[in-house]
């Protein structure tokens, strides 16, 4: 199981994530993931994902379901396309897109992004750094992630931003 500690700006609270990604068939994994609030102390969200992965197109797609604190269900649908831009794959380029619609359907939100994502092996002895420049298409914002081994630290052209500790 793979888990994370995660604080934001805009939430002002420490949540507790966990993701756990079990095989179902060649390609396939069943993901199933959720948060912790821990000043409210209940859970954000669980999410339950079939994903496939497609390795001879280099891309992903997946398809769930997400119940929130407030009790709501929600379908989602996302796929992920990589080009590599570099012969070492380090260097790609990325489009992905998400579809969130509530249970009864009237409600959707889309959203769809362009990104580079380039991988810098040993940095420092041990240390492992990716960078990621990105687009949000529809929102028109841009944003970056900056990862170093169990760090994260996003950020976007609306001010936003967000930390994340891998355990």
């Amino acid at each position: 199981m793979e888990t994370s500690l995660r604080y934001s700006g805009d939430s002002k609270s420490l949540r507790i994530y966990a993701k756990e990604k079990i095989p179902i068939a060649d390609n396939t994994i069943c993901q199933l993931n959720g948060e912790l609030d821990t000043r409210i102390g209940a859970p954000t969200f669980v999410n339950a994902m079939i994903r496939y992965f497609s390795h001879d197109l280099a891309s992903s797609l997946g398809v769930g379901v997400q119940y929130n604190r407030h009790g709501k269900v929600h379908y989602n649908l996302r796929a992920k396309k990589t080009f590599p831009v570099t012969a070492d794959e380090l260097l790609s380029f990325n489009i992905k897109g998400r579809c969130h619609a509530d249970e009864e359907f009237k409600e959707t939100k889309y959203t769809g992004a362009a990104e580079f994502t380039w991988k810098i092996f040993n940095v420092k002895k041990d240390q492992d750094l990716r960078l990621k420049f990105g687009y949000n298409v529809l929102d028109k914002i841009p944003y970056l992630q900056i990862r170093e081994n169990n760090w994260t630290f996003n950020a976007d052209g609306n001010r936003r931003w967000n930390v994340r500790y891998d355990l």
